[in-house]
């Protein structure tokens, strides 16, 4: 991962194979400029390349990995996290802008995690991003208000249904899910989020699994699981990684790791080569 001199916005190149491995999506996008990239979310298998990226507007448990990348035929592209105070301020305007189609209430929610083609506007939209990277000066006076028109480009596209319903009005499932994922090692009940939320425990968990395809309860064991993987391949014990994201018995979290990745914490570790820190 390269910092450009936009905040948000990193270059990434991998030149190794890298099988599928546990991750946790933060809302970002990816564009992927020459090779491929492979992600399972709720066991379905995705793969991108140069024709779509990756839009990613809420958190979410995914295994992801490069499996083809070489030294021969690198994997190049581009990490842009979402400002979640711009992509809500763009998000409202456009739904309060005349002639914009508005989904009836009660429609199903679109996944957090979707694949868009590369539109006309978004490829000139990241080309313009990505140029004024190449200057300080630009960078600092222009870049914000590329990084915005980037993230307009997004909002209009194929994507642009999943993340309006993450950022501008109506997002009680985002707001659900940054709550969760925050708060991975507390003790809580699908019936308090969805009272936080203004929402039946049935209504809920129905828009919840339109989300993210999983229930509260998969979604949050997943999160854990995940992130707890993510701190073993960094170097944490087994019993560590289990309490910092909630569990109280470490026979039981070994259990749930078997269960999920089909071995034990231990023998899944010496079975991986996972960079260390995150995994895009």
């Amino acid at each position: 991962m390269v910092e450009t001199s936009v905040k948000g916005v990193q270059l990434f190149r991998i030149t190794s194979p890298l099988n599928c491995a546990p991750a946790v999506y933060e809302p970002t996008i990816v564009a992927i400029v020459s090779g491929a990239k492979e992600a399972i979310l709720d066991g379905k298998r995705y793969i991108y390349n140069n024709n779509q990226y990756m839009c990613c507007s809420m958190s979410m448990p995914v295994e992801a990995g490069t499996p083809t990348a070489s030294p021969e035929n690198p994997l190049l592209g581009v990490y842009i996290s979402l400002d979640t105070k711009v992509m809500t301020e763009l998000a409202i305007a456009m739904e309060g802008a005349v002639g914009v189609f508005r989904k009836p209430e009660g429609a199903s929610l679109p996944p957090g995690f979707s694949l868009s083609h590369w539109d006309d506007a978004f490829t000139e939209a990241l080309y313009r991003l990505l140029i004024v990277t190449n200057s300080s000066s630009d960078s600092a006076i222009l870049g914000d208000g590329r990084l915005r028109e980037l993230y307009y480009a997004v909002l209009k596209g194929e994507a642009g249904e999943s993340a309006k319903r993450a950022f501008g009005l109506g997002n009680e499932i985002a707001k659900s899910i940054e709550y969760l994922s925050s708060r991975l090692n507390d003790t809580f009940t699908i019936e308090d989020i969805a009272a936080q939320v203004g929402m039946s425990r049935a209504v809920f968990h129905r828009k919840f699994k339109q989300a993210t395809t999983m229930s509260p309860l998969q979604f949050v064991k997943s999160m854990r699981l995940n992130t707890a993987a993510m701190k073993i391949a960094g170097g944490m014990n087994v019993n560590n990684a289990a309490m910092e994201v909630g569990y109280v018995s470490s026979s039981q979290f070994s259990r749930e790791f078997k269960r999920m990745y089909g071995q034990s914490p231990k023998h899944w570790t010496q079975s991986q080569q996972i960079p260390k820190g995150r995994v895009t």
